[in-house]
């Protein structure tokens, strides 16, 4: 199983322990997954993103093996249709983007562009709906969370796209489900590490009601403890422990 929301690099706004490629890999092996896709954590309020995927590149190359590049593609960017296409052909399986911190709508044309062109190199695209709950960020951070009318537009924008939507709730995740069509549905897969078990149990009612295949096993390490995600599949109910989740790793290419 891969993790497809785990990050390394510093956080602007706290420190973090251990936010380094070496102990994620220790940290993946010790929660029995075989890999991540991995972002580099400072990317969302850089506003170029050619320094912040450099970096991350260069972090992974020890562990490739392991560690897979999810890196940022910023589609009001000079050139970014060459960026992404060559981003795809060095081998990363999925693209990030941040369409709340650069200041983009629901609406804005250069995001479903990429989304499209996304699909087109047929590998995913990672949105991430917040870092911190409201109630822990910190002042500086202006960037609110991802809405569902973003996710709609992109889920909507064409049969090729496909959407990896990492830290929603059980709200954002119904609002945006069931405004959807089915096929537009199958487009969007969903990590429930943000979403509530026991005694809400909000996980094993949309693992009852939208289907365990909607859902993707995401840590958002170093931000989370891994075992969040973990502990929400094992106090899943009997009747739904053994609901098979998606694994990332059969998106793609």
């Amino acid at each position: 199983m891969i993790d497809c929301a785990a990050f390394i690099g510093p956080y602007p706004f706290r420190q973090l322990p251990h936010p380094d490629p070496d102990v994620l890999v220790r940290v993946l092996a010790r929660e029995g997954l075989s890999g991540a896709w991995v972002g580099y954590l400072p990317a969302p309020w850089q506003r170029d993103p050619v320094a912040a995927n450099e970096s991350l590149l260069a972090a992974l190359v020890p562990h490739r093996s392991t560690l897979h590049p999810a890196p940022v593609v910023r589609p009001d960017w000079p050139r970014w249709e060459h960026m992404l296409r060559d981003l795809v052909e060095q081998g990363s399986p999925a693209i990030r983007a941040y369409p709340m911190h650069w200041g983009m709508g629901p609406h804005d044309a250069s995001m479903r562009a990429l989304a499209l062109s996304c699909g087109e190199l047929r590998v995913p695209l990672v949105l991430t709906v917040r870092f911190e709950d409201l109630r822990q960020r910190s002042a500086l951070d202006v960037a609110g969370d991802l809405t569902a009318a973003h996710i709609r537009t992109l889920a909507r924008a064409g049969a090729s796209v496909r959407l990896v939507v990492t830290g929603a709730g059980r709200e954002l995740l119904e609002e945006t489900h069931w405004s959807l069509t089915p096929d537009e549905q199958r487009r969007v897969l969903w990590d429930f590490a943000w979403i509530w078990g026991p005694p809400e149990d909000h996980f094993a009612h949309l693992v009852r009601t939208i289907g365990a295949e909607r859902f993707v096993y995401g840590t958002h390490w170093p931000l989370r403890l891994t075992q969040n995600a973990r502990a929400n599949l094992d106090l899943l109910p009997e009747s739904l422990r053994h609901a098979a989740i998606t694994d990332v790793a059969s998106l793609g290419r």
